[in-house]
């Protein structure tokens, strides 16, 4: 199920938390989406012809752009590419961009189906810590007039293991995403990434670091919530209620194909990788694919093998060992089976035939547990 994602660099302001790439201005807006359309054009045999299942407008803050700007990038692809007409095509906003005009418009005039909010906690103590644009009430406005638009397929995001989030805000923020009847939850612990500004900001004590024992209360709470619902735990931080499975997201983890436009954008073809370079006034005046796509990785046997095991092993689904016989042979195949022995011995990982998904104690040690399966040959 081949999917397009695109990145759209510009932000308000920059969170403290995060380490993708983007802009907190919109002096490049209107160049950036020609630039877009002319990287289409150079790059739309990289799917080789199939059907295109899934589009997402990522960044950044894709609800920055005009509705002009996303028909223009839509209609774009649907001329250069093999658009599904039941294509999923998803926009990540900002609840400070969903104004009640806004979201009539996206969706009477464009082909967005599906809306992806970032709320990350309904309490503005929360927000402040983490450097966000809205407020709590901001969030709670953004998703009542989606839902009354007519939005039925959206998600929110929600982030836990905030040092201002205690546990019954926690509870709060999970039984106020619940009420509004919202059919999928993206949830991730906060984590500090390398370079960011609240990484700066905890080195010089100017923020308190998240605790580890609160953010593992936190996120057996979200567990147990989440069952109490109905919802679907299809992967680490996504949950569900079933028929709203991400179809964009679920491709990345299942090792589907997807073409990966603007800047820092990457792209996979089952065999190689490749990213765009992180710098817009480079990326704005490229007039090759040679001069967008600056670095390039054939990934060998092994590396594929491992991008395998780290990405279905975060699922539903899991591991599955005739896979692993049938695409890398014996000898990847014993290798696995020898070393998710102890896993299961140790009740992280449970075996039902030929496939092995985490438990609960399983998924607090995913990472851990995928790089001891890995191998290290060409």
């Amino acid at each position: 199920m081949p999917g397009i994602y695109l990145h759209i660099p510009f932000c308000k302001q920059k969170c403290h938390y995060c380490n993708f790439y983007s802009l907190a201005s919109l002096k490049y807006r209107d160049v950036f989406v020609n630039a877009l359309l002319k990287e289409m054009h150079l790059r739309n045999d990289y799917l080789q012809g199939k059907h295109i299942e899934t589009v997402y407008f990522g960044g950044g803050t894709p609800s920055l752009l005009s509705i002009d700007e996303i028909n223009r990038i839509v209609i774009e692809i649907s001329t250069l590419f093999h658009l599904d007409s039941q294509a999923e095509i998803t926009l990540e906003a900002n609840p400070d961009n969903l104004s009640p005009e806004y979201l009539q418009a996206l969706k009477s005039r464009t082909a967005i189906n599906r809306l992806s909010i970032g709320v990350q906690s309904f309490f503005d103590d929360d927000l402040r810590y983490l450097h966000r644009v809205h407020d709590g009430n901001h969030a709670r406005k953004a998703i009542e007039a989606a839902k009354q638009t007519g939005f039925d397929n959206m998600t929110i995001d929600l982030i836990y293991g905030i040092p201002t989030l205690t546990t019954e805000k926690w509870g709060k923020n999970l039984s106020l995403f619940f009420e509004y009847d919202i059919p999928h939850l993206s949830s991730y612990a906060l984590t500090v990434e390398p370079k960011t500004a609240l990484q700066v900001l905890i080195d010089k004590q100017k923020l308190k670091p998240a605790k580890e024992d609160e953010t593992l209360s936190h996120f057996e709470i979200l567990l147990d919530q989440a069952r109490q619902h109905g919802f679907e735990q299809y992967e680490i931080s996504n949950y569900a209620l079933p028929g709203f499975y991400a179809r964009h997201n679920s491709a990345y983890w299942l090792g589907g194909h997807y073409l990966g436009l603007g800047p820092s954008a990457h792209s996979f073809n089952g065999h190689s990788r490749q990213w765009n370079v992180k710098n817009m006034k480079q990326y704005i005046e490229s007039e090759t694919v040679d001069r967008i796509v600056l670095e390039k990785e054939v990934l060998t046997k092994s590396q594929q093998y491992n991008e395998y095991v780290m990405t279905s092993l975060r699922t539903i689904w899991g591991c599955n060992a005739e896979h692993i016989q049938n695409v890398f042979g014996e000898e990847y195949v014993i290798s696995f089976r020898q070393k998710i022995h102890k896993y299961v011995e140790g009740q992280k990982i449970v075996q039902k035939g030929n496939r092995f998904t985490l438990t609960d104690a399983g998924k607090l040690f995913a990472d851990g547990i995928a790089g001891d399966l890995f191998v290290d040959k060409g």
